[in-house]
């Protein structure tokens, strides 16, 4: 059956958390360039969207377009990263210090990957600068000024807003990198991670390396927003409240959830156990490059 058991999945996550763990720099560096300049890309197709139907729930029936090739394609997406990767350092399958480095090194990734897509696509939609008036570029700069300035203009009040935001979208975002465990199909696999992601892009949540396109995309455009305001009233609180999320509703819960079910297949296949009764298929899976 398509079918993968939520046993069977956790598994896969732990595997997949101890792979990522093992990757090198440059890899790390370049899967997650890719993986935010796609994430980017998908985010303006989104905003096209709903500048041309005035539906916003349009653009985030569209947006998931971007995770699904991060994820077919193995690249990095780090704030998925925040529920698999600890559960392999829990489960002893590597070190917390690989994990530190995966995160440090994936996000410098997205920032060059998304840098480097927000600069030609203000290229694009300004005609290499010469014209201002494609609806695009508001767009852009009122977004980069509502998740940082509109945050900082209700004080404490506002970073923690942006900390809540940040938790319930990655949440839903692991949740996504997840589900795609939960089938063997290809088809399977996109229907099931575009359900999560298609629920957090529709309700505004915050996401980091959207963000790390967003922002900087609105302040090239002319946005009145600084440096400072990006990391202090957005970077900062959304990326821990990223990894809490991650981390905490869908990492440890699920795990918690299924450590001490087996999977009871009837399927031939060989298994090794793991620390936690947890039961890893000896054939390699594809979710190990997730």
């Amino acid at each position: 059956m398509d079918y993968v058991k939520p046993s069977e999945v956790l598994a896969s996550m732990i595997e997949a958390g101890k792979t990522k763990a093992e990757l090198t720099i440059l890899q790390l560096i370049v899967r997650g360039s890719l993986g935010g300049a796609i994430l980017a890309c998908a985010t303006t197709l989104a905003f096209t969207a709903t500048a041309q139907t005035k539906i916003p729930m349009v653009g985030a029936l569209l947006f998931p377009v971007g995770f699904v090739m991060i994820i077919l394609l193995g690249l990095e997406l780090v704030t998925g990263s925040f529920a698999l990767v600890p559960l392999a350092v829990l489960e002893k399958q590597t070190t917390a210090k690989r994990m530190l480095g995966n995160f440090f090194w994936v996000i410098i990734g997205h920032l060059i990957g998304c840098a480097v897509y927000a600069a030609l696509y203000g290229l694009t939609i300004t005609k290499m600068g010469t014209d201002m008036s494609n609806p695009l570029v508001q767009t852009l700069i009122t977004a980069s000024e509502g998740k940082t300035t509109a945050y900082k203009s209700m004080g404490a009040d506002g970073m923690m807003l942006a900390f809540i935001k940040a938790i319930l979208c990655n949440w839903m975002v692991t949740l996504g990198a997840v589900l795609a465990m939960t089938s063997k199909s290809t088809t399977g696999k996109i229907f099931a991670m575009w359900l999560p992601i298609l629920t957090f892009f529709g309700q505004g949540f915050e996401h980091t390396v959207v963000n790390f396109f967003v922002i900087p995309a609105g302040m090239m455009l002319g946005a009145d927003v600084s440096f400072a305001d990006w990391w202090i009233w957005n970077g900062i609180p959304v990326l821990l409240g990223n990894f809490t999320g991650g981390l905490l509703f869908t990492g440890i819960l699920l795990y918690l959830s299924q450590k001490n079910i087996k999977s009871g297949a009837s399927s031939p296949e060989k298994l090794t156990p793991v620390r936690g009764d947890v039961l890893i298929p000896d054939t390699a899976a594809l979710e190990k490059s997730l």
